[in-house]
């Protein structure tokens, strides 16, 4: 043989060596590959974070053994509220090609609907003798009702059981991811799926018992987890953001509902708290689990013996300045109650606060605890005040009247002069003194005449007195103002 013949069949035998492997490659990745499914329990780690507008971030480690080559993934026990396309999949050693989100989940509906143009059977039973008969059938329509062919007649009811030779292939008992990947090796791997979904909720709660001498409070903070995401999370760690993240808007997708929730409180045990870009990062010390359908509370905080002060509030209109009121131009007012601490260390406190509702309780001359009003807060950082309103009192009241008026001159559209004298009877019911502030909201420009006991001017529409009223008492504030509008 020649030399050039030579050279030409090494040449041929490379090229084919060389083709073989990408051939096989190429069959083994459109060849369908069967399915490896990830149940829950082969979850390795799993970790959850929350955010406050129905957000949260799944992070779901599992280790599988895969062979080598072309396979079909489904990580089953997945959020039914998932958003595929923030869906991120990472494991050494594996390329994704495709990526399947499969929410039409197995019901008898459903069932039916994959069976229009197949065959089924009706089972009968005879009401008098009570044996079963087999009837076959062909599912027509599930439009708006079924409708089946039962040898040569059209039948709109279903004249008995219906069953079913097989299951499709593409229904789901639950939620499910599917992956179409190429993996390189065979071996165990550990794969990485996060994603964020919906349906996963938390709010702050707090409860507040505040001492007999109403000058200090014990104070819990709990956790609301709400868990509507069609998932359960088992042994999962826990972290929480406070603070508003912006969301892109997003069309309206299937969401799912579910039964009534169950309350599981947890063990009391304060979370951690660190800073986290201009957000605040909760964190559970411990793994936990969150079953689907379920609200479950856990421990935020603990605080014994914060110094707290209670207030008593009257807030006047911005009437009676501008014009003369009719009859004895008289107006009852209620006192609030309100109750004020500061969120800072040497207060036992110091944690950043995320937003929620406060309740406060106070024992009776039993011990026994009574509910004496709640409030809403806002995300409090640390120094920051936190008030309270917790109601009206029943033994403050207060009447407001205009003594006098004058419009001293004005034209439209401006300057405007008018002088206004306010008389507010405060009157005590209680055993004891109480100090209460007395806010009134003037309009315009305006300057005190003349008053029998000193203001401060909070803000520029806003004037602020401070009575004492004596046991069984009252107190007289009396006031003229100057207004320019």
């Amino acid at each position: 043989m020649s030399n050039n013949k030579k050279t030409d069949l090494k040449i041929m035998a490379r090229l084919i060596s060389a083709i073989i492997p990408i051939f096989f490659m190429a069959v083994c990745q459109t060849a369908e590959a069967a399915e490896i499914v990830l149940q829950p329990d082969q979850q390795k780690e799993l970790s959850i974070t929350i955010y406050n507008n129905d957000l949260a971030l799944v992070r779901d480690i599992r280790t599988v053994q895969l062979p080598k080559g072309s396979v079909a993934l489904a990580f089953a026990g997945i959020s039914g509220q998932i958003r595929p396309e923030t869906a991120l999949f990472q494991a050494d050693g594996i390329n994704i090609l495709e990526q399947n989100f499969e929410f039409d989940l197995l019901s008898p509906d459903s069932l039916l609907k994959k069976y229009v143009g197949r065959d089924v059977e009706i089972i009968k039973v005879n009401p008098a003798t009570g044996k079963e008969s087999i009837v076959p059938a062909r599912v027509l329509s599930t439009n708006s009702g079924v409708v089946l062919k039962i040898g040569n007649r059209i039948e709109t009811t279903i004249p008995g059981r219906i069953s079913f030779p097989d299951l499709p292939q593409n229904l789901r008992t639950e939620p499910t991811l599917c992956l179409l990947a190429y993996s390189n090796t065979s071996g165990y791997r550990e794969m990485k799926l996060t994603y964020l979904t919906s349906g996963l909720k938390w709010k702050a709660d707090y409860i507040a018992q505040l001492n007999s001498e109403e000058n200090a409070l014990d104070l819990k903070g709990w956790v609301t987890l709400e868990n509507r995401s069609g998932a359960a999370y088992r042994d999962a760690r826990l972290q929480l953001v406070a603070g508003e993240v912006n969301r892109v808007s997003r069309p309206k997708t299937r969401t799912m509902r579910y039964k009534s929730l169950a309350v599981a409180p947890d063990s009391m045990e304060n979370m951690t708290q660190e800073s986290l870009m201009d957000y605040h990062l909760y964190t559970l010390g411990r793994p936990t689990t969150i079953k689907n359908r379920q609200t479950k509370q856990v421990s935020l905080l603990k605080a014994s013996s914060v110094p707290c002060k209670k207030e008593y509030l009257i807030s006047g209109g911005s009437g009676f300045y501008t014009s003369r009121m009719g009859g004895n131009g008289a107006v009852k007012l209620k006192a609030g109650i309100f109750l004020c601490f500061s969120n800072t260390k040497e207060n036992n406190l110091g944690m950043a606060l995320p937003a929620g509702v406060m309740r406060v309780y106070k024992a009776d001359t039993t011990g026994t605890l009574q509910f004496v009003g709640e409030d809403r807060v806002d995300h409090t950082p640390e120094k920051e005040d936190i008030r309270l309103k917790l109601g009206n009192a029943f033994d403050i009241t207060a009447w407001r009247k205009q003594t006098d008026f004058r419009k001293l001159a004005g034209s439209a559209p401006y300057n405007y002069i008018y002088e206004t004298s306010i008389r507010i009877t405060v009157k005590n019911a209680k055993e004891k003194d109480v100090t209460v502030k007395v806010q009134e909201h003037i309009p315009g420009d305006w300057i005190m005449l003349k008053e029998s006991n000193p203001h401060k001017k909070v803000s520029a529409r806003l004037a602020e007195w401070e009575l004492n009223v004596p046991a069984k008492g009252e107190t007289v504030l009396e006031y003229r103002v100057q207004v320019r509008l």
